[in-house]
Protein backbone atom coordinates (compact mmCIF):
# COMPACT_ATOMS: atom_id res chain seq x y z
CA UNK A 1 0.00 0.00 0.00
CA UNK A 2 2.80 2.55 0.59
CA UNK A 3 3.57 2.21 -3.14
CA UNK A 4 0.33 4.10 -3.80
CA UNK A 5 2.28 7.25 -2.85
CA UNK A 6 5.55 8.91 -3.76
CA UNK A 7 6.16 11.01 -0.66
CA UNK A 8 9.69 12.15 0.10
CA UNK A 9 11.27 9.56 2.43
CA UNK A 10 12.23 12.30 4.89
CA UNK A 11 8.57 13.32 5.32
CA UNK A 12 6.20 11.86 7.91
CA UNK A 13 2.74 12.89 6.71
CA UNK A 14 0.33 12.73 9.65
CA UNK A 15 -2.05 15.46 8.55
CA UNK A 16 -4.79 13.81 6.48
CA UNK A 17 -7.39 15.53 8.65
CA UNK A 18 -6.20 18.79 7.05
CA UNK A 19 -4.95 18.36 3.46
CA UNK A 20 -3.88 14.95 2.20
CA UNK A 21 -1.10 14.24 -0.30
CA UNK A 22 -2.16 13.00 -3.71
CA UNK A 23 -1.65 9.32 -4.50
CA UNK A 24 0.32 8.46 -7.61
CA UNK A 25 -2.86 7.63 -9.50
CA UNK A 26 -4.20 11.15 -8.88
CA UNK A 27 -1.00 12.77 -10.12
CA UNK A 28 -1.15 10.58 -13.22
CA UNK A 29 -4.81 11.40 -13.84
CA UNK A 30 -4.20 15.14 -13.50
CA UNK A 31 -1.12 15.01 -15.72
CA UNK A 32 -3.00 13.08 -18.38
CA UNK A 33 -5.93 15.48 -18.26
CA UNK A 34 -3.76 18.58 -18.57
CA UNK A 35 -1.68 17.06 -21.36
CA UNK A 36 -4.82 16.10 -23.26
CA UNK A 37 -6.29 19.57 -22.79
CA UNK A 38 -3.09 21.26 -23.90
CA UNK A 39 -2.83 19.14 -27.04
CA UNK A 40 -6.45 18.56 -28.04
CA UNK A 41 -8.43 21.21 -26.18
CA UNK A 42 -11.97 20.10 -25.42
CA UNK A 43 -12.24 17.62 -28.29
CA UNK A 44 -12.83 14.80 -25.81
CA UNK A 45 -15.37 16.65 -23.65
CA UNK A 46 -17.94 13.82 -23.99
CA UNK A 47 -15.39 11.52 -22.34
CA UNK A 48 -14.89 14.06 -19.56
CA UNK A 49 -18.62 13.94 -18.90
CA UNK A 50 -18.37 10.17 -18.70
CA UNK A 51 -15.64 10.49 -16.06
CA UNK A 52 -17.92 12.84 -14.13
CA UNK A 53 -20.73 10.29 -14.35
CA UNK A 54 -18.39 7.56 -13.11
CA UNK A 55 -17.30 9.78 -10.22
CA UNK A 56 -20.91 10.09 -9.04
CA UNK A 57 -21.21 6.32 -9.27
CA UNK A 58 -18.04 5.82 -7.25
CA UNK A 59 -19.10 8.31 -4.60
CA UNK A 60 -22.51 6.67 -4.37
CA UNK A 61 -20.79 3.31 -3.82
CA UNK A 62 -18.45 4.86 -1.26
CA UNK A 63 -21.30 6.02 1.00
CA UNK A 64 -23.91 3.38 0.02
CA UNK A 65 -26.29 5.57 -1.92
CA UNK A 66 -28.39 3.39 -4.26
CA UNK A 67 -28.92 6.08 -6.92
CA UNK A 68 -25.88 8.08 -8.18
CA UNK A 69 -28.23 10.87 -9.26
CA UNK A 70 -28.64 11.66 -5.55
CA UNK A 71 -25.01 12.83 -5.44
CA UNK A 72 -24.17 16.46 -6.22
CA UNK A 73 -20.66 17.78 -6.83
CA UNK A 74 -20.16 21.09 -5.03
CA UNK A 75 -17.12 23.23 -4.24
CA UNK A 76 -16.71 22.33 -0.57
CA UNK A 77 -18.41 21.29 2.65
CA UNK A 78 -19.25 24.87 3.57
CA UNK A 79 -21.15 25.38 0.33
CA UNK A 80 -23.13 22.19 0.90
CA UNK A 81 -23.97 23.22 4.45
CA UNK A 82 -25.08 26.63 3.19
CA UNK A 83 -27.32 25.00 0.57
CA UNK A 84 -29.11 23.23 3.43
CA UNK A 85 -29.14 26.08 5.93
CA UNK A 86 -30.39 28.70 3.51
CA UNK A 87 -32.60 26.36 1.54
CA UNK A 88 -34.97 25.33 4.31
CA UNK A 89 -38.11 27.34 5.06
CA UNK A 90 -37.40 28.31 8.64
CA UNK A 91 -40.02 29.51 11.09
CA UNK A 92 -39.45 31.92 13.95
CA UNK A 93 -38.51 29.86 17.00
CA UNK A 94 -37.09 26.89 15.12
CA UNK A 95 -34.09 25.29 16.80
CA UNK A 96 -30.91 23.74 15.40
CA UNK A 97 -28.92 21.44 17.68
CA UNK A 98 -25.16 21.13 17.20
CA UNK A 99 -22.24 20.22 19.44
CA UNK A 100 -19.82 22.61 21.11
CA UNK A 101 -16.89 20.99 19.28
CA UNK A 102 -17.83 21.74 15.68
CA UNK A 103 -15.49 23.13 13.06
CA UNK A 104 -16.57 26.73 12.27
CA UNK A 105 -18.19 25.63 8.99
CA UNK A 106 -20.76 23.59 10.94
CA UNK A 107 -21.44 26.37 13.41
CA UNK A 108 -21.33 29.69 11.56
CA UNK A 109 -23.77 28.55 8.89
CA UNK A 110 -26.45 27.85 11.49
CA UNK A 111 -25.71 31.00 13.48
CA UNK A 112 -26.24 32.96 10.25
CA UNK A 113 -29.94 32.07 10.51
CA UNK A 114 -30.49 34.25 13.59
CA UNK A 115 -32.28 36.91 11.52
CA UNK A 116 -34.89 34.29 10.62
CA UNK A 117 -35.56 33.64 14.30
CA UNK A 118 -33.62 30.36 14.40
CA UNK A 119 -31.85 29.51 17.66
CA UNK A 120 -28.73 27.37 17.79
CA UNK A 121 -28.14 25.13 20.80
CA UNK A 122 -24.49 24.18 21.20
CA UNK A 123 -24.43 21.05 23.29
CA UNK A 124 -21.55 19.87 25.44
CA UNK A 125 -20.89 16.31 24.35
CA UNK A 126 -19.89 15.48 27.93
CA UNK A 127 -23.16 16.74 29.43
CA UNK A 128 -24.69 13.26 29.56
CA UNK A 129 -23.56 9.64 29.80
CA UNK A 130 -22.89 9.62 26.05
CA UNK A 131 -22.45 12.26 23.34
CA UNK A 132 -25.57 10.96 21.59
CA UNK A 133 -27.64 11.27 24.75
CA UNK A 134 -26.41 14.83 25.29
CA UNK A 135 -27.55 15.79 21.78
CA UNK A 136 -30.87 13.96 22.10
CA UNK A 137 -31.66 15.59 25.44
CA UNK A 138 -31.18 19.03 23.87
CA UNK A 139 -33.87 18.37 21.26
CA UNK A 140 -37.44 19.52 21.83
CA UNK A 141 -40.66 20.20 19.94
CA UNK A 142 -39.07 23.17 18.15
CA UNK A 143 -35.98 21.27 16.97
CA UNK A 144 -36.00 21.37 13.18
CA UNK A 145 -32.53 19.97 12.48
CA UNK A 146 -29.64 18.24 14.22
CA UNK A 147 -26.22 18.86 12.66
CA UNK A 148 -23.14 16.96 13.76
CA UNK A 149 -19.68 16.05 12.50
CA UNK A 150 -19.15 12.33 12.17
CA UNK A 151 -15.71 12.79 13.78
CA UNK A 152 -14.76 15.93 15.65
CA UNK A 153 -11.81 17.66 14.01
CA UNK A 154 -10.10 18.84 17.22
CA UNK A 155 -10.59 15.83 19.48
CA UNK A 156 -11.04 12.84 17.17
CA UNK A 157 -14.30 11.88 18.90
CA UNK A 158 -16.57 9.67 16.79
CA UNK A 159 -20.31 9.70 17.39
CA UNK A 160 -22.87 6.98 16.78
CA UNK A 161 -24.59 8.27 13.65
CA UNK A 162 -26.98 5.32 13.42
CA UNK A 163 -28.38 6.06 16.88
CA UNK A 164 -28.73 9.77 16.14
CA UNK A 165 -30.27 9.12 12.74
CA UNK A 166 -32.85 6.76 14.18
CA UNK A 167 -33.82 9.32 16.82
CA UNK A 168 -34.15 12.10 14.26
CA UNK A 169 -36.26 10.00 11.90
CA UNK A 170 -38.58 8.92 14.73
CA UNK A 171 -39.08 12.53 15.84
CA UNK A 172 -39.34 14.23 12.46
CA UNK A 173 -36.01 16.07 12.85
CA UNK A 174 -33.76 16.61 9.85
CA UNK A 175 -30.36 14.97 10.27
CA UNK A 176 -27.33 16.69 8.70
CA UNK A 177 -23.87 15.07 8.88
CA UNK A 178 -20.58 16.79 8.15
CA UNK A 179 -18.60 13.67 7.25
CA UNK A 180 -15.38 15.29 6.08
CA UNK A 181 -13.36 13.55 8.81
CA UNK A 182 -14.69 10.06 8.13
CA UNK A 183 -15.50 9.47 4.44
CA UNK A 184 -12.43 7.81 2.98
CA UNK A 185 -11.24 6.66 6.40
CA UNK A 186 -14.24 4.70 7.67
CA UNK A 187 -16.99 2.74 6.00
CA UNK A 188 -19.94 5.07 5.49
CA UNK A 189 -23.53 3.91 5.09
CA UNK A 190 -25.94 6.78 4.48
CA UNK A 191 -28.91 4.44 4.52
CA UNK A 192 -28.00 2.89 7.86
CA UNK A 193 -27.52 6.30 9.48
CA UNK A 194 -30.73 7.61 7.87
CA UNK A 195 -29.06 10.92 7.05
CA UNK A 196 -31.08 13.57 5.26
CA UNK A 197 -27.96 15.44 4.23
CA UNK A 198 -24.30 14.46 4.20
CA UNK A 199 -21.34 16.39 2.83
CA UNK A 200 -17.57 16.10 2.64
CA UNK A 201 -14.67 17.69 0.79
CA UNK A 202 -12.43 15.42 -1.22
CA UNK A 203 -9.08 16.80 -0.06
CA UNK A 204 -8.81 15.02 3.29
CA UNK A 205 -9.40 11.29 3.76
CA UNK A 206 -10.65 10.85 0.19
CA UNK A 207 -7.13 11.83 -0.97
CA UNK A 208 -8.37 14.17 -3.69
CA UNK A 209 -8.07 17.87 -4.54
CA UNK A 210 -9.40 20.93 -2.81
CA UNK A 211 -12.33 22.57 -4.54
CA UNK A 212 -14.60 19.54 -4.98
CA UNK A 213 -16.98 17.95 -2.49
CA UNK A 214 -19.78 15.42 -2.44
CA UNK A 215 -23.24 16.44 -1.27
CA UNK A 216 -25.98 13.90 -0.69
CA UNK A 217 -29.56 14.94 -0.04
CA UNK A 218 -32.21 12.31 0.57
CA UNK A 219 -34.76 12.73 -2.24
CA UNK A 220 -37.61 13.68 0.10
CA UNK A 221 -35.34 16.09 1.97
CA UNK A 222 -33.92 17.78 -1.11
CA UNK A 223 -37.45 18.73 -2.15
CA UNK A 224 -37.55 20.88 0.99
CA UNK A 225 -34.59 23.00 -0.17
CA UNK A 226 -35.29 26.23 -1.99
CA UNK A 227 -32.58 27.03 -4.52
CA UNK A 228 -30.72 30.33 -4.51
CA UNK A 229 -28.32 29.63 -7.38
CA UNK A 230 -29.46 29.14 -10.94
CA UNK A 231 -27.74 28.43 -14.23
CA UNK A 232 -27.55 26.28 -17.30
CA UNK A 233 -26.30 23.15 -15.54
CA UNK A 234 -29.02 22.74 -12.90
CA UNK A 235 -32.01 22.40 -15.21
CA UNK A 236 -33.59 19.13 -16.27
CA UNK A 237 -32.87 19.61 -19.98
CA UNK A 238 -29.35 20.91 -19.59
CA UNK A 239 -27.48 21.02 -22.86
CA UNK A 240 -30.59 22.05 -24.81
CA UNK A 241 -29.46 25.66 -25.02
CA UNK A 242 -32.20 26.87 -27.37
CA UNK A 243 -35.02 25.59 -25.18
CA UNK A 244 -36.80 28.61 -23.67
CA UNK A 245 -38.87 26.93 -20.98
CA UNK A 246 -37.06 25.06 -18.21
CA UNK A 247 -37.53 23.18 -14.97
CA UNK A 248 -35.24 22.41 -12.09
CA UNK A 249 -33.41 19.10 -12.44
CA UNK A 250 -35.12 16.25 -10.64
CA UNK A 251 -31.74 14.88 -9.52
CA UNK A 252 -29.17 16.34 -7.14
CA UNK A 253 -27.68 18.13 -10.15
CA UNK A 254 -30.14 20.89 -9.24
CA UNK A 255 -27.53 22.08 -6.72
CA UNK A 256 -24.85 22.53 -9.43
CA UNK A 257 -25.66 25.81 -11.11
CA UNK A 258 -22.75 26.05 -13.56
CA UNK A 259 -19.84 24.34 -15.27
CA UNK A 260 -18.18 21.48 -13.40
CA UNK A 261 -14.62 21.48 -12.07
CA UNK A 262 -13.38 18.96 -14.62
CA UNK A 263 -9.78 18.96 -13.38
CA UNK A 264 -11.02 18.19 -9.87
CA UNK A 265 -13.43 15.60 -11.24
CA UNK A 266 -10.59 13.66 -12.87
CA UNK A 267 -8.49 13.85 -9.71
CA UNK A 268 -11.23 12.76 -7.31
CA UNK A 269 -12.34 10.07 -9.74
CA UNK A 270 -8.86 8.55 -9.43
CA UNK A 271 -8.55 8.82 -5.64
CA UNK A 272 -11.99 7.40 -4.90
CA UNK A 273 -11.27 4.61 -7.35
CA UNK A 274 -8.15 3.80 -5.36
CA UNK A 275 -10.12 3.63 -2.11
CA UNK A 276 -12.74 1.37 -3.64
CA UNK A 277 -10.07 -0.88 -5.14
CA UNK A 278 -8.56 -1.45 -1.71
CA UNK A 279 -12.01 -1.73 -0.11
CA UNK A 280 -13.26 0.52 2.65
CA UNK A 281 -13.35 -2.38 5.10
CA UNK A 282 -9.61 -2.90 4.60
CA UNK A 283 -8.89 0.82 4.77
CA UNK A 284 -10.93 1.30 7.95
CA UNK A 285 -9.10 -1.56 9.63
CA UNK A 286 -5.73 -0.01 8.73
CA UNK A 287 -6.77 3.50 9.83
CA UNK A 288 -8.06 2.29 13.19
CA UNK A 289 -4.97 0.17 13.72
CA UNK A 290 -2.79 3.22 13.16
CA UNK A 291 -4.77 5.10 15.81
CA UNK A 292 -4.37 2.18 18.18
CA UNK A 293 -0.63 2.18 17.52
CA UNK A 294 -0.56 5.84 18.49
CA UNK A 295 -2.50 5.12 21.67
CA UNK A 296 -0.02 2.39 22.62
CA UNK A 297 3.04 4.54 21.92
CA UNK A 298 1.65 7.53 23.78
CA UNK A 299 0.72 5.35 26.74
CA UNK A 300 4.27 3.98 26.85
CA UNK A 301 5.75 7.48 26.96
CA UNK A 302 6.44 9.21 30.25
CA UNK A 303 6.19 12.67 28.64
CA UNK A 304 3.06 12.41 26.50
CA UNK A 305 -0.61 12.02 27.30
CA UNK A 306 -3.49 11.22 24.97
CA UNK A 307 -6.48 13.57 24.72
CA UNK A 308 -8.54 11.53 22.27
CA UNK A 309 -11.14 9.13 23.63
CA UNK A 310 -9.61 5.64 23.34
CA UNK A 311 -12.83 3.75 24.05
CA UNK A 312 -13.84 1.35 21.24
CA UNK A 313 -16.15 3.01 18.67
CA UNK A 314 -15.17 6.50 19.87
CA UNK A 315 -12.10 7.09 17.73
CA UNK A 316 -11.38 7.14 14.03
CA UNK A 317 -8.26 8.41 12.26
CA UNK A 318 -7.55 11.44 14.45
CA UNK A 319 -5.42 11.20 17.59
CA UNK A 320 -4.73 14.28 19.70
CA UNK A 321 -2.10 14.31 22.45
CA UNK A 322 0.03 16.75 24.41
CA UNK A 323 3.37 16.95 26.14
CA UNK A 324 3.09 17.03 29.92
CA UNK A 325 5.84 19.60 30.36
CA UNK A 326 5.97 21.62 27.13
CA UNK A 327 3.60 23.99 25.40
CA UNK A 328 1.87 22.51 22.36
CA UNK A 329 3.20 25.35 20.24
CA UNK A 330 6.77 24.35 21.16
CA UNK A 331 6.09 20.72 20.35
CA UNK A 332 4.36 21.58 17.07
CA UNK A 333 7.29 23.72 15.93
CA UNK A 334 9.73 20.93 16.83
CA UNK A 335 7.78 18.32 14.89
CA UNK A 336 7.32 20.47 11.80
CA UNK A 337 11.04 21.31 11.79
CA UNK A 338 11.68 17.56 11.65
CA UNK A 339 9.32 17.06 8.68
CA UNK A 340 6.43 15.67 10.70
CA UNK A 341 3.30 17.13 9.12
CA UNK A 342 0.68 17.55 11.82
CA UNK A 343 -1.63 20.19 13.28
CA UNK A 344 -2.07 22.05 16.55
CA UNK A 345 -5.66 21.34 17.58
CA UNK A 346 -7.79 20.66 20.62
CA UNK A 347 -5.22 21.77 23.17
CA UNK A 348 -2.53 19.49 21.79
CA UNK A 349 -1.00 18.00 18.67
CA UNK A 350 -3.21 16.25 16.13
CA UNK A 351 -1.85 13.27 14.23
CA UNK A 352 -4.00 11.80 11.45
CA UNK A 353 -2.27 8.95 9.57
CA UNK A 354 -4.07 7.19 6.72
CA UNK A 355 -4.24 3.53 5.70
CA UNK A 356 -0.87 3.54 3.95
CA UNK A 357 1.12 5.18 6.77
CA UNK A 358 3.85 2.84 7.91
CA UNK A 359 4.03 1.94 11.63
CA UNK A 360 7.73 2.83 11.61
CA UNK A 361 6.88 6.39 10.56
CA UNK A 362 4.33 6.67 13.35
CA UNK A 363 6.84 5.38 15.90
CA UNK A 364 9.47 7.82 14.65
CA UNK A 365 7.05 10.75 15.00
CA UNK A 366 6.11 9.82 18.55
CA UNK A 367 9.78 9.38 19.44
CA UNK A 368 10.46 12.91 18.17
CA UNK A 369 7.58 14.22 20.27
CA UNK A 370 8.67 12.30 23.34
CA UNK A 371 12.25 13.60 23.07
CA UNK A 372 11.34 17.19 22.27
CA UNK A 373 13.84 19.54 23.99
CA UNK A 374 12.52 22.24 26.28
CA UNK A 375 14.19 25.01 24.28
Amino acid sequence: MPTDFELDPSLIHLNHAAVAPWPTCVREAVNAFTAENAQWGSRNYPHWIQVETELRQRLAQLINVPVPDDIALLKNTSEALSVVAHGLDWQDGDQVVISDQEFPSNRIVWESLAAAGVTVSQVSLTAAESPEQALIQACNARTRLLAISSVQYASGLRVNLIKLGQFCREHGILFCVDAIQSIGALTTDVQAMQADFIMADGHKWMLGPEGLALFYARPAAREQLTLHQFGWHMIEAYGEFDKRDWEIAHSARRFECGSPNMLGVHALHASVGLLLDHGMGTIQKAVLRNSETLFELIEASTNLECLTNTHPDRYAGIVVFRHKNLASETLYTHLMQHNVLCAQRGGGIRFSPHYYTEPEKIAEAISLADQCPSV
